[in-house]
């Protein structure tokens, strides 16, 4: 879902489906903005986050698994590694060594994909509570769940190209618009 969602994200940034996934998977947190305050006053401090406890967590990866969203994250590292392989085109004579090292890596990359299973883990613990969550994964294990989990990857796809056709039709229609709103100014574009 990741890749398909990444693929939305670059039609509206502008990015290829590849550089869209590798920037969603890859985006550094944004740094905290600290306020600043008139010397020897108190700095107000943010609310504590709630600690999540380990049930809240095993609830929130069930989740991610059974909605099908740790799937998505297959597709990041098989991204990453051609992009390498693309990156050393300029020596061919790499190719044989590179392809035994990256495959050398899989292991060490299944790890990191867990370790990005389990931060998105913590994102969803952190924004629904345990009874929510556990809704969630009662309709993940109904008929009506299991199908949209099953349907999701081809809903996905089917709107990327809806978005795709509507982008260039608003785009067109808006040009249209803003010429004639112009004109009605006494301005012509072109």
């Amino acid at each position: 879902m990741l890749p398909r969602l990444a693929v939305l994200a670059g039609l509206v940034l502008g990015l290829s489906a590849p550089q869209a996934a590798l920037a969603q998977a890859a985006k550094p947190p944004a740094p905290a903005q600290k306020p600043t305050a008139k010397p020897g006053t108190a700095t107000p401090q943010p609310p504590a986050e709630p600690e999540i406890t380990p049930s809240h967590l095993a609830l929130a990866r069930e989740v991610m698994l059974s909605s099908g969203m740790s799937r998505s994250f297959d597709s990041i590292i098989p991204t990453m590694a051609d992009q390498i392989r693309k990156n050393a085109v300029t020596r061919p004579d790499l190719g044989k060594d590179l392809d035994e090292v990256l495959k050398n890596l899989e292991p060490e990359m299944a790890l990191q994909k867990n370790r990005l299973i389990e931060i998105a883990a913590r994102i969803y613990a952190k924004r629904l509570s345990e009874a929510e969550l556990k809704e969630i994964i009662a309709f993940f294990r109904s008929p009506a769940g299991k199908r949209y989990v099953e349907t999701q990857p081809q809903i996905l796809d089917d709107m990327v190209g809806a978005m795709q056709d509507w982008t260039q039709e608003v785009s067109e229609y808006i040009m249209v618009r803003t010429r004639a709103e112009m004109g009605k100014r006494g301005h012509s574009l072109q």
